[in-house]
């Protein structure tokens, strides 16, 4: 899969393979680590485990790229100075969507990984595949036009014209990642039955947007995408990521990747079922923690709500042994404390029945807000030339 190029004014264009190899992801992401002080090749090797040589040519490659750039110099034990070189952030960009039921949150990021620019707006999940694939284009559109360097007169006389710009008119794009509601398959960018809209089912949603946009796309879910972004932000190796907006679902980091399942369908957290007998669900079960968590938030009964969580997240600290949990999405963001302490209650009295309860999983607010799931979106872009799992 190619792109444009991710390079910086006046430079060749690379496409994505190239930056996927093992050894450039890894000094890339040793670049970006190193931040605006930079590294020197012979740090690069040490690290690396690659001869000087090897380094040498990658970084040479990476500069000609526009990806890498010197830094200064710093003194040396012995010799001349030696070089340091740095990443160039602004040298790639990836786009974040959101796709909730309701609404729309896009975000740009540079390959640091920082927000350079995002929108917002309501969305209709339900209006259909036709208008929801136009309305995300046309959003991602206006942003990349926004942040990447149309001008608003170019842009608008583009615009009058009938002509307008595509992201892919920007150079340093390197796509796009979606993220909405599953279940879905991540491989293949294609939806299953999205709980309340079967009408998704065996829509190809990836190559719809790619085709739109001309630029790569990549589709995972919601709680997928925002636990890659936590895990390339370092909160932990072994943790679940909890999201309650309009519906539940979990991200699963284990070893420090992404868990999708066998057939990308891990993590239907939110359709376990916890009462037999319980109220029907839009999957078509009844008692599934979802609905009875989102059921008490209507009724205003939040301390029920997330003790109804805390028990699913119970089950799953029970079967993956996991070292974190954390809690995210538009319903948790109005009474973080409220879930926080009624999650963190259910797995200390689970911990104190085990007989260790200094060792209850600790709980707590996901960084990022409920830009998050973009950010984490973006990321199913930009992980990969880091080497830090295949997005």
């Amino acid at each position: 899969m190619t792109v444009s190029g991710v390079t910086g004014r006046g430079t060749a264009g690379v496409n994505l393979p190239a930056l996927r190899s093992h050894n450039a992801a890894l000094v890339l992401d040793l670049l970006r680590g190193a931040g605006a002080e930079g590294i020197s090749r012979l740090e690069l090797a040490e690290r690396t485990g690659l001869t000087p040589q090897a380094v040498s040519k990658i970084t040479a490659r990476l500069r000609q790229q526009g990806l890498a750039a010197e830094a200064g110099r710093r003194a040396s034990t012995g010799g001349k100075p030696r070089t340091v070189l740095r990443l160039v952030p602004e040298a790639g960009h990836a786009v974040g969507v959101h796709v909730e039921r309701d609404e729309l949150r896009l975000v740009v990021v540079d390959l640091n990984g920082t927000v350079t620019g995002e929108r917002r707006g309501p969305l209709n999940l339900g209006a259909g595949a036709e208008s929801v694939v136009a309305t995300v284009a046309r959003e991602v559109e206006g942003l990349v036009g926004e942040v990447l360097g149309r001008g608003a007169a170019e842009a608008g006389a583009a615009t009058a014209e009938g002509t307008r710009a595509r992201p892919s008119d920007v150079r340093t794009l390197l796509g796009a990642g979606v993220a909405l509601p599953g279940p879905l398959d991540h491989r293949r960018g294609v939806l299953h039955r999205v709980t309340g809209f079967p009408e998704w089912d065996g829509f190809p949603l990836r190559d719809a947007l790619a085709r739109r946009l001309g630029v790569p796309v990549v589709v995972d879910k919601d709680t997928n995408a925002a636990a890659l972004g936590l895990a390339v932000a370092g909160e932990g190796r072994s943790f679940a990521y909890l999201h309650l907006g309009t519906g539940l679902g979990a991200g699963l980091v284990i070893a420090g990747r992404v868990h999708r399942g066998a057939r990308t369908g891990a993590g239907e957290f939110g359709h376990q079922v916890i009462q037999l007998d319980g109220p029907l669900c839009g999957c078509g079960d009844r008692g599934c923690v979802e609905v009875l968590c989102l059921a008490a938030v209507e009724r205003g009964e939040i301390a029920e709500a997330a003790r109804v969580l805390g028990a699913g997240a119970a089950n799953l600290v029970g079967l993956l042994d996991i070292e974190l949990v954390l809690l995210g999405g538009r319903t948790v963001a109005a009474a973080p404390e409220a879930f926080v302490t009624g999650v963190a209650d259910v797995l200390v009295a689970r911990a104190r029945r085990e007989g260790a309860p200094g060792d209850a999983v600790p709980v707590r607010i996901a960084p990022g807000g409920e830009r998050g799931v973009a950010e984490g979106a973006a990321q199913l872009l930009l992980a990969p030339v880091f080497g830090r799992g295949d997005g």
